[in-house]
């Protein structure tokens, strides 16, 4: 039985038997192989469906270790800003271990998926009236000033609970991926899976590290512009952030892969949404669409050119449900019959 990240990769993680170790039984999600986008690339293409963990993002492997961790400090309460999967997953794991949470959310700017999750789990949720970088300040200053643990990646333990995504790609292919593509937004999971190849590449489970490929969007691309982003914009809510907390890591994982950080338009954003659904039967919410949409402006650049037998890994940071709105926005609604056959019928093509 899987029994959650900690157990599986404890001799990597900083646990000790004195760790309560608080789990929903995240990781273990899929590694899908993409027909479609392997066509594309000509490269060998995998998709890493981060949607299927407990509370439908990634973020759950960072939150167990932060939530454990903050147990095992005598945490009574948890705090953290979010554009919405941060707040799901620190509710949910806050519950389980029966600790307050508290979340700031920027006003009306996220998905009622997400927000849902973190009322019913029993947060206290405020909106702030700004944007999420607004938020985060005030969370940094009252988790500096207060016996209230703070649960956004600026936790070192978040990274180290997000790094094992890195060991069960690697784990799953048997070698590391030659590239690996992934939304950028605060920029904690390119840094975290950065880390994570490295130690597998020094504990001898791999012997090569991938390209890192992220990709922000260009309305809230601060780290490809070079400057804060005051008020950043994009249909991608969970990448909508300016100044991103792991900035200067995300560079470094960057330039010691010898791999690059771009942007992608919305367009570009939600094509790459419908073709995921459409070809591969895998919904995502918009950002995390973030990084096929950059693997397609890549290969129309031949950027894979010269590498046709590569693997490439998409990360998919989040499941479609948690922006259902997107999906009927982008899509045609259903159109309404008669409930007659001759009507089904002449709807089919029969």
């Amino acid at each position: 039985m899987w029994k959650g990240v900690i157990e599986k990769y404890r001799e990597y993680l900083p646990v000790t038997k004195k760790t309560p170790v608080i789990t929903i039984s995240e990781g273990n999600t899929p590694l899908v192989y993409s027909q479609s986008l392997s066509d594309i690339t000509g490269c060998s293409v995998y998709l890493k469906y981060e949607g299927l963990n407990p509370t439908g993002s990634f973020k759950d492997r960072g939150m167990t270790m932060a939530i454990s961790k903050a147990c095992e400090d005598k945490a009574k309460t948890v705090i953290c800003a979010s554009t919405g999967n941060t707040s799901a997953s620190a509710s949910a794991y806050a519950a389980k271990a029966n600790l307050t949470s508290v979340v700031l959310v920027p006003e009306g700017a996220v998905a009622l998926g997400k927000l849902s999750q973190a009322l019913i789990h029993g947060a206290l949720v405020l909106q702030v009236e700004g944007n999420f970088d607004d938020a985060f300040n005030l969370v940094k200053e009252i988790s500096d000033k207060y016996p209230i643990t703070l649960v956004n990646s600026l936790n070192p333990y978040r990274i180290e609970g997000q790094k094992t995504g890195a060991f069960e790609i690697s784990d799953a292919l048997g070698t590391a991926p030659d590239f690996q593509v992934m939304p950028v937004g605060n920029a904690g999971n390119i840094t975290a899976y950065w880390k994570g190849y490295k130690e597998y590449r020094d504990a001898g489970k791999i012997k090569s590290l991938p390209k890192m490929l992220g990709f922000q969007a260009e309305g809230a691309a601060p780290i490809v512009k070079g400057h804060v982003i005051s008020k950043p914009q994009t249909i991608a809510t969970a990448i909508r952030i300016g100044n991103p907390a792991s900035w200067k890591k995300a560079e470094a994982a960057r330039d010691e892969s010898g791999g690059l950080i771009g942007a992608v338009s919305d367009d570009e954003i939600l094509n790459a949404y419908k073709l995921l659904a459409q070809k591969d039967g895998v919904f995502v919410e918009p950002a995390s669409a973030a990084s096929v949409a950059g693997l397609l402006k890549l290969a129309k650049k031949d950027y894979f050119k010269e590498t046709k037998e590569a693997k490439i890994v998409c990360i998919l940071t989040g499941h479609g449900l948690k922006d259902p709105n997107r999906a009927i926005k982008t899509i045609n609604k259903p159109k309404t019959i008669p409930a007659k056959i001759d009507r089904v019928l002449k709807e089919i093509g029969y």
